[in-house]
């Protein structure tokens, strides 16, 4: 008998629905909760996740590396709750993630999937919860998003696994020492938008669909072509494009990363699918502050 590969397993949701439609009716929570479910996708999507099922207000996907579903998970509760209130109520997710085996889409819940679930369940609003399997496997660049401590929470005894906080990209970040924080802030300017990288807003979405905060219009530029991230050591370009992303640092040769990354120290410019030296109309001009 094969036995099912390890995968990590995440599992968001959308709380309090049915208090949401007593307070606001069915129809006007049932288009707002597919707002949140379609944003949550495409967390997913943009860091080579494969989805598993999808109900009314829960999704479980699954990621090859623990790193990405952390990250998948930080950027889907940043896309949620950038959606303008529902009658001044904001729109939230709660997820939990744990690594080990997944069903497929026409089989029951795997154990793995359910312990995902409860960790979901148990997670305030707003919050992620991940396994001590999880968190023993993060990079060191991603492992600072993880609480030192576990979580003293009763809910979880008997789980087997101590169970962590994530700390969100949009959120606290007192789990960082402070020395170890860094102060600058990547400035990029895009035809006549100028936007920062910064402790408030670590991630920055360039690509060819509308909702990116950098939208490139051209048919070399992928739908989700490449994201830019604060990290501890620095500034980080992530290309996750069909045609490569093109860095020029002023002074510098050209470079194309291709489903790889690359430190991003400035100034330079940025081509999404074509040639950073060319003149182009959508390319994005970067640095650090």
């Amino acid at each position: 008998m094969i036995q099912p590969k390890n995968v990590c397993v995440l599992v968001a949701e959308v709380p309090g629905r049915r208090h949401l439609v007593e307070a606001l009716g069915a129809h006007e929570v049932n288009h707002a909760v597919e707002r949140c479910m379609h944003r949550i996708e495409r967390a997913v999507e943009a860091n080579a996740g494969a989805r598993v099922r999808r109900e009314a207000a829960r999704a479980c996907a699954t990621f090859e590396r623990c790193d990405a579903a952390i990250l998948a998970a930080c950027e889907m509760l940043e896309r949620v709750e950038s959606l303008p209130p529902l009658r001044g109520l904001r729109m939230t997710i709660r997820v939990g993630v744990h690594y080990g085996a997944a069903a497929s889409p026409c089989q029951p819940v795997s154990a793995d999937e359910a312990l995902a679930m409860r960790l979901a369940d148990t997670a305030k609003p707003g919050h992620i919860l991940a396994s001590n399997a999880v968190v023993m496997q993060l990079s060191h660049g991603v492992r600072h998003l993880a609480c030192n401590t576990p979580l003293p929470d009763p809910a979880l005894d008997g789980l087997g696994w101590p169970v962590f906080e994530i700390v969100r990209y949009s959120g606290t970040i007192t789990s960082i020492p402070a020395a170890e924080r860094i102060s600058q802030r990547l400035r990029i300017h895009h035809q006549q938008d100028v936007l920062f990288v910064e402790e408030n807003r670590p991630v920055v979405l360039l690509g060819r669909e509308i909702g990116n905060d950098i939208v490139i219009i051209d048919r070399r530029t992928s739908r989700q072509h490449a994201r830019i991230e604060r990290r501890r050591e620095g500034f980080v370009l992530i290309d996750q494009s069909t045609n490569g992303t093109y860095v020029a640092e002023n002074g510098g040769a050209e470079q194309c990363i291709k489903a790889g990354e690359l430190a991003l120290i400035g100034p330079g410019r940025i081509g999404c699918g074509f040639s950073a030296n060319d003149i182009e109309r959508d390319l994005a001009f970067f640095e650090i502050v």
